[in-house]
């Protein structure tokens, strides 16, 4: 019980998670809007908008900086953290992402031909830089408001 107690009043993580599960909740928000259905799944899944990735090392960073100061190695050490996280969101995985819309256009083209498997693989894995700079906004400003 006092471990949580003791969490629940470490700023920098309270700022942190509460930048990832608002940036989750956003994208439940948004899929209800934009698709005018409920999935509960974008909650626990990657990909869209904004970045939860993005938002919490970003709100980690900037709550880092601001208790520890921005000339710290703590802070230093934080930012370079969330510059490759970000670099990944938007780079690597989304390459990934557009790697497996192939693949479903394949598997689409040849079903039509021969009965293949109907397991899609999943595309929203990554970010476009768009997505990656919300999250980036978002956990500046939880990080600011809570730390």
């Amino acid at each position: 019980m006092n471990f949580f107690i003791k969490i629940s009043e470490n700023k920098v993580l309270l700022s942190s998670f509460t930048a990832w599960f608002i940036a989750q909740f956003m994208k439940i928000c948004l899929t209800l809007y934009k698709d005018k259905k409920l999935d509960l799944t974008r909650f626990v899944g990657s990909g869209g908008m904004p970045s939860s990735h993005t938002s919490f090392v970003t709100a980690l960073a900037t709550s880092v900086g601001k208790i520890n100061g921005w000339d710290s190695t703590s802070f230093a050490i934080t930012l370079c953290f969330a510059l490759v996280v970000m670099y990944d969101a938007a780079g690597v995985r989304r390459a990934a992402g557009n790697q497996a819309k192939v693949l479903n256009i394949i598997i689409d083209d040849l079903s039509q031909h021969k009965p293949l498997g109907e397991e899609k693989l999943k595309e929203l894995i990554g970010h476009t830089p768009k997505e990656v700079l919300a999250g980036a906004v978002l956990g500046i400003i939880i990080a600011n408001l809570l730390s």
